[in-house]
């Protein structure tokens, strides 16, 4: 959104209709942009986890992947599924943006490795129960919806018995700090407990922008009440060859604070 039809940012309680429809007209608006701004970052055929630069190539999250069928949900233009797909996974991405899903099918189109993409509200997944052995989502959909614990439980629905959900999220601990990648980032200045979303309105007052806080505790909680087992939390560290800024992510934040929290998951047998 630019500065002319910015009516007003900020941390303030919206009704939940009104935040949890904003990301997918956001998002729409926004994935060319988005995607000129980070794709040499990410890549187009590339499994990037976090603005730290890891990669699954290296982390190995998803685990053997061997004759498994993958889900990637809240993909945007789907790149870490065409890694998969690139080394012979089966793998469906979703996402509820249809222009996030358009520059998917342009980089389909454009490398070669093509993936299955569907329109979707990662809160109502259109796949029959047990119908993955795996499911991820990096950064997608969980920041953006007043009710995580919905995904959480279609990610669990979806999944056959054991299997895998794993999802990278804004590290909890940053929401206390401004989203600032210099040393003014450095400085609490909110309290971590606040859950009030990050807010941004037109000059109408619509809500075009949410996206949501929640603790360490919050987020397990979630997990545990959709039936999941939480195996491992991952908290990349900042490489210091990453000068990459990223919104608030950068080099000089990096070195002092986490960014990123990536939660191993399992649906209980």
């Amino acid at each position: 959104m630019t500065d002319e039809t910015i009516g007003s940012v900020g941390y303030r309680d919206v009704p939940a209709e009104q935040g949890g429809a904003a990301s997918r007209t956001w998002w729409d608006a926004n994935a060319e942009e988005y995607l000129d701004e980070h794709g040499d970052f990410l890549g187009a055929v590339d499994f990037c986890w976090c603005p730290e630069g890891l990669r699954e190539s290296e982390a190995h999250l998803l685990g053997d992947l061997d004759g498994r069928r993958v889900l990637e949900v809240g993909a945007g233009a789907a790149q870490c599924s065409r890694w998969l797909a690139s080394r012979g996974v089966e793998v469906v991405a979703t996402d509820v943006s249809g222009g996030m899903l358009a520059t998917g099918a342009r980089l389909n189109a454009a490398t070669g490795v093509a993936v299955p993409l569907v329109q979707a509200d990662a809160r109502r997944l259109p796949f029959a129960d047990g119908s993955f052995d795996v499911a991820f989502t990096s950064f997608g959909a969980i920041p953006f919806v007043p009710d995580a614990a919905a995904i959480h439980r279609e990610a669990a629905r979806v999944l056959r018995p054991g299997g895998a959900w794993v999802f990278s999220v804004t590290h909890p601990s940053r929401w206390a700090f401004p989203d600032d990648p210099s040393e003014h980032g450095l400085t609490a200045n909110r309290s971590y407990f606040d859950r009030r979303p990050y807010v941004e309105t037109d000059t109408a007052g619509r809500v075009t922008y949410a996206e949501y806080h929640r603790t360490f505790g919050d987020h397990v909680r979630e997990v545990v009440g959709a039936g999941l087992v939480v195996e491992d939390v991952v908290e990349p560290e900042w490489p210091v060859d990453n000068q990459e800024v990223w919104g608030g992510w950068g080099p000089v934040r990096g070195a002092y604070l986490p960014g990123t929290a990536i939660f191993r998951t399992r649906r209980a047998s």
